[in-house]
This record gives C-alpha cells, sequence and structure tokens, in this order.
C-alpha cells in the first residue's frame, strides 16, 4: 500500500516545475527584495516558497493577510507560496538575541522544512538565502540542494565587504575625516562612506561577525545574486574580477521594486495580492496625496529599522514645518510619542500628514511628491531611483553610509542633510529641502533622477539586463533540477568549468558587453 501510494508523489515531483525554497532574515529590508525575486522567478514558471521564522509569518498574516501552506498565489507561469520556520521564535527584545536565536534554532528548523517539502511532493531544487543566515548555504549543502544567495545591498558595497574581509583595504581611522582610500571600480572615499558594521565603534558585533562569515562562505553558493542592475553599477562589478581571491561572479537581477506603472520581463505577471509589509500601510494617503500640485509634497521616512533620538524628532518636526510645504511623514508607532505635544492634530488641521507607515513605492511614483527624505536603505535608494525622485540624503549606520554618497555625489540625485551639533537641527532641515526642491541644483538632480529611472525600467523590461540574468538563473535551476539534484549540481559545476559560455556564469561574465546606459 505505501509503495502505491509513493508512486503518484513521485511522478507528480518529476513531472513538476522545479521548486525554489527562498529563506530570508527577518527583518523588512530584507523582505521585500526578497518576495519581490520570488514573483519575478514564479512569473516564470518556477514554483517559489518565501519563507523566514515563525513571527515574520505571524506579521505577514497580519498586515498582508499572507496564509501559510497550501498551492500558494499564481504569478504568471507560476506560484508564490508561504511556509514558515517552526522556530518557536523565542528571540529577545534586541538584535543580539535574535542572531543568537537564529544561530541556533535556525539550522535544525531549516532542515526540517526542507525535508518536509520532499515528503510533501515538491522537493526543493534551489535554495536562496539572504545575508546574516551564513549557516543556511551549509544546510542546504548537507541536504544536497544547490544553493544561491541574494545580496540586499549594492554591488558597491560588496567590495567595501569583500576587501575587509580578505585583508585587502585599510580603512582610514574614524576620527580622520580627510583621509581617503580608494578601491577597483569605486569613486575615492572616506571612511564616512564605510558601512558602519566594518568600524571599530560598531555596535552590533554579532550582526557584523554574521556578515563576515557569510563572505567567508559565500564561494560555497552557486549563484550570488545581487539587488541591482548592470546599468547602476557596471564599473564596481567589473573591477571585482581582477580581484585576487577572486570573488564569485555578481548576477544583477533588480531594482526589485514593484515601482507603479512599470512592465517586467513577463509583462503583467500577477500576483498584487502577494505583499511584503510587517506593518500595515496607510494607504489612505495616496488620497491625500491626490490633494496636492505636483512636485509639492516633501515625503519623508527613515525605515523599519533607524530609530532618532527624541531630540532629533523634534527637530526634524520643527525643521518640517518651517518649510512652508505639505510633507508627508512616516512615524512608527515606537517614535510617535517623541512629536511635539500636539504635532499631528495640528499638521493635519494645516499642511501636513503623519502615517505609521506607507505604501512607499505608491507615493513615491506619485505626481505630488517633490523630494525623498530618506536614511538611505538600499531599498529605499533603488525604490527612488526607479521612481525618478530626488533625495535628502539623512544616512545613519550600516550600508546607509555608502548608499547617500552615491546618491549624491556620484548619482547626483540630490543633497546631504547633515546632523548638526550634537545632533539634527530644524534649520538644516529646512535648508536641505528647499535645496532639493528649489535650489539651484534641483532642476539638474531632477533631471538626472529622471535618466537614472529610465535606464532602471530598461534593466527589468522584456529583455533588458536584470530580466535576462532572472531568466538564465530560472533556465539553470530547471536544468540542474533536470539532472538529478546533488548529482545534477556537480554535473553542472563540472560543465561550467568546460562551457562557461553556456552557464549563468558566463552572461554574468559578458554583462560588461551589455550596452550600458548611464546618464
Amino acid at each position: 500500500m505505501g509503495e502505491e501510494a509513493a508512486v503518484p508523489v513521485a511522478a507528480a515531483a518529476a513531472s513538476a516545475p522545479p521548486h525554489l525554497l527562498l529563506i530570508c532574515f527577518p527583518a523588512q529590508g530584507h523582505v521585500n527584495p526578497m518576495l519581490r525575486l520570488a514573483k519575478r522567478v514564479a512569473a516564470k514558471g518556477l514554483l517559489v516558497t518565501f519563507s523566514s521564522v515563525s513571527s515574520v509569518g505571524a506579521k505577514l498574516a497580519a498586515s498582508a493577510g499572507v496564509s501559510s501552506g497550501g498551492d500558494g498565489v499564481r504569478v504568471g507561469r507560476g506560484r508564490v507560496r508561504f511556509e514558515f520556520l517552526e522556530d518557536g521564535d523565542p528571540a529577545g527584545p534586541d538584535l543580539d538575541d535574535l542572531m543568537r536565536h537564529l544561530e541556533s534554532a535556525g539550522p535544525p528548523a531549516f532542515a526540517a522544512l526542507l525535508r518536509r517539502q520532499a515528503s510533501e511532493g515538491r522537493p526543493v531544487a534551489c535554495v536562496v538565502a539572504n545575508p546574516f543566515m551564513p549557516w543556511t548555504i551549509g544546510v542546504a549543502a548537507g541536504a544536497g540542494i544547490p544553493s544561491a544567495v541574494l545580496w540586499v545591498q549594492s554591488c558597491a558595497v560588496f567590495s567595501l565587504y569583500y576587501h575587509h574581509v580578505h585583508g585587502l583595504v585599510e580603512f582610514p581611522p574614524e576620527d580622520d575625516a580627510e583621509a581617503r582610500f580608494s578601491l577597483p571600480g569605486l569613486p575615492e572615499m572616506t571612511v564616512a562612506d564605510v558601512p558602519s558594521f566594518l568600524l571599530p565603534s560598531n555596535p552590533y558585533k554579532l550582526l557584523a561577525g554574521a556578515i563576515v562569515e557569510q563572505f567567508r562562505t559565500i564561494g560555497q553558493a552557486s549563484w550570488v545574486l545581487v539587488n541591482s542592475f548592470t546599468e547602476l553599477e557596471s564599473g564596481v562589478a567589473a573591477a571585482l574580477r581582477g580581484v585576487t581571491p577572486r570573488p564569485p561572479e555578481l548576477i544583477p537581477v533588480g531594482p526589485l521594486v514593484e515601482a507603479v506603472g512599470w512592465q517586467d520581463g513577463d509583462g503583467d505577471g500577477g500576483g498584487d495580492e502577494v505583499r511584503g509589509d510587517l506593518m500595515k500601510a496607510a494607504e489612505e494617503c495616496v488620497g491625500w496625496l491626490d490633494l496636492h500640485p505636483p512636485r509639492s509634497v516633501v515625503y519623508v521616512s527613515v525605515g523599519s529599522v533607524v530609530v532618532l533620538s527624541p531630540a532629533e524628532v523634534a527637530e526634524m518636526a520643527h525643521g518640517l514645518a518651517s518649510t512652508g510645504r505639505p510633507f508627508l511623514w512616516v512615524v512608527r508607532p515606537d517614535t510617535q510619542p517623541h512629536l511635539p505635544p500636539g504635532f499631528p492634530a495640528s499638521v493635519a488641521a494645516g499642511r501636513g500628514a503623519v502615517v505609521a507607515w506607507s505604501p512607499q513605492e505608491r507615493v513615491l511614483a506619485h505626481p505630488s511628491t517633490a523630494c525623498f527624505l530618506t536614511h538611505c536603505g538600499w531599498n529605499s535608494t533603488l525604490e527612488t531611483v526607479a521612481a525618478g525622485v530626488p533625495v535628502v540624503a539623512f544616512p545613519q549606520w550600516g550600508d546607509q553610509c555608502t548608499d547617500a554618497r552615491f546618491l549624491v555625489e556620484e548619482l547626483g540625485m540630490g543633497v546631504r542633510l547633515r546632523a548638526g551639533s550634537p545632533e539634527l537641527q530644524r534649520e538644516a532641515v529646512r535648508e536641505a529641502v528647499e535645496d532639493a526642491v528649489a535650489g539651484p541644483r534641483a532642476e539638474a538632480m531632477r533631471a538626472s533622477a529622471r535618466r537614472w529611472s529610465e535606464a532602471a525600467r530598461r534593466a527589468v523590461g522584456p529583455g533588458g539586463s536584470s530580466d535576462a540574468h532572472v531568466q538564465a538563473f530560472v533556465d539553470e535551476v530547471a536544468r540542474r533540477a533536470a539532472c538529478g539534484g546533488a548529482a545534477g549540481a556537480a554535473k553542472a559545476r563540472a560543465q561550467e568549468s568546460s562551457e562557461d559560455a553556456s552557464s549563468l556564469v558566463g552572461v554574468a561574465e559578458r554583462q560588461e558587453r551589455v550596452e550600458v546606459a548611464v546618464p
């Protein structure tokens, strides 16, 4: 009886599309690009399961209506489904507690998840993980499953980490603001442009350790996908090929955004109901934007993690009010107690609006939005590039420091909001907003933003650089799955060494021959 029951399952698995499982670090900035990659891959015909810790599943269910298990949602020619780790999720309130929990509970829970997929007739053909969980690659290898890493920051930040981990660069002392250093493919930089996790003053030691460990194990992955696009960072990717020891090829598949009105390589793939918000967005703010003239509203958000001090929140509030311009400000519930007394009511009666969370891509695409005051997280950076909106850059830590440098000085899309002494001052807020919206360089910044937006649109459109890379990745996963799991992966690696031009790595190495339309 047992053998007879097993035959249909095996036959179904053999005829089913390859199954890709994405395992995601539990943070909004990781969930968004990973889920968007899931939709792009599924649209090309694969079954994709999105996973993270159990608490992420609960938040997605509450804010976006996501349900775990089952067949999932149709997206293009494939499906996206959700299934979360049975990890108990007893992590404490701070980041170090979370990292300790992931390191101890993550590997066995992830191994059990992979076994469950096979027992239920949908064996995993490939695992995609993102940074801060380096153990995922080893668990996948132990199960005989090839893996990929989705690097959710820029190629430039990847280069800085890689050079640091391999002892190829010495950053200037933190107290020497004038010292410069250079890396291949990058502009001359200062210590202020370095991701803060690499500096001695970084307080998040466990997180930094996980990043370093990721770079020590990343060579075990078959692919390193990057949330960027060739036209944006072609020089960085090309320069990394000349570094010794040579890093893995970076395969740009971004920007992983859901820009309003865009068409990706598979047209309208559907799946609009598949959302990655860990907090419920205030959709009504789009109607509020409708009431304002074009390019009149200042949009402000420092993301899901950055915490401003009470003094900074108060100065930001007074600075925004003093601009005389309408503004839409995302102030998370944990921060709202720091607003000046009566501020939300007073701005509601005037020209401002305060919301706990926003549908950011819709806000940035709205014609009323004039500029984006942002912490410069990489997701927000790519979303504003995609929307073609100038920025007021206000980085706090991590890769935000590097992203701000590139947005302002390399892409020419904005201005810096510099903290005063000891903290942010309202006059600086007013002056930076005025510079971005109506200053002497405002028109040039808008023109540069529009050009980069068009480049991003082309990259993800039919036949664009990122669309081609996603298709090549899907084809390669399908090829390995057809060859038979672990044996197929070994065979494919052997073929790559002799027939590089036919592999995904070959596609990446030919990026330098792509016509790069740099604004």
